[in-house]
């Protein structure tokens, strides 16, 4: 076990914020289901909390992994995908929930925030396939998530400079020395 201490670590945080078009939803509970891969071709199955069934519902949820063995994790990571849902439960004449059913489900590849300059993307969702429970003309349900990495190796890799921006944030230069020359730039930790 002290071997695992001695090894650098990746660590990737996912969060769930909001979802909208969902208007067509009765009562009953809201929640997002998500598929994670692991080293072994298993997935993992994370649900956020469930929330009261809203036009438009608000989690602000994260969950934090730790992956040890950043190289190796690194080069694993590229290659998956987490699956999002936004999946619906309806409660019973006795308020007993039952099943839930799939209202959404779309597909972000960890690729997106490794090439993002800042190792974070924030953006909204959308599946290409409509659930058989959205009505036929309404605009498909669509979730806002983030999903950022942070590790050793990561932190210290090579960004390129776009000399378009004297914003450190916009071209990689994170102590706002940014000469607008097109060169290597090593971000700094804090």
């Amino acid at each position: 076990m002290d071997s695992f201490q001695n090894l650098p670590s990746l660590n990737c945080e996912l969060r769930i914020i909001r979802a909208k078009n969902l208007e067509f939803v009765s009562k009953g509970n809201l929640f997002v289901r998500y598929y994670l891969s692991t080293a072994n071709d298993t997935r993992v199955r994370l649900d956020s909390q469930e929330i009261p069934s809203t036009s438009e519902p608000y989690w602000n949820e994260s969950t934090k992994l730790e992956c040890i063995g950043a190289e190796d994790a690194m080069h694993q990571l590229k290659q998956q995908t987490v699956v999002f849902e936004i999946r619906w439960r309806t409660s019973t004449t006795f308020g007993i929930f039952g099943g839930s059913k799939l209202l959404f489900r779309a597909e972000v590849g960890w690729k997106d925030v490794l090439d993002s300059a800042e190792l974070s993307i924030q953006k909204w969702v959308t599946s290409s396939t409509t659930s058989k429970f959205v009505p036929e003309g309404l605009k498909p349900p669509a979730l806002q998530i983030e999903m950022k990495i942070q590790g050793p190796e990561v932190l210290h890799r090579p960004r390129r400079c776009h000399g378009s921006s004297t914003e450190w944030n916009k071209c990689g230069c994170r102590d706002g020395a940014c000469n607008g020359r097109d060169e290597d730039i090593y971000a700094q930790t804090a």
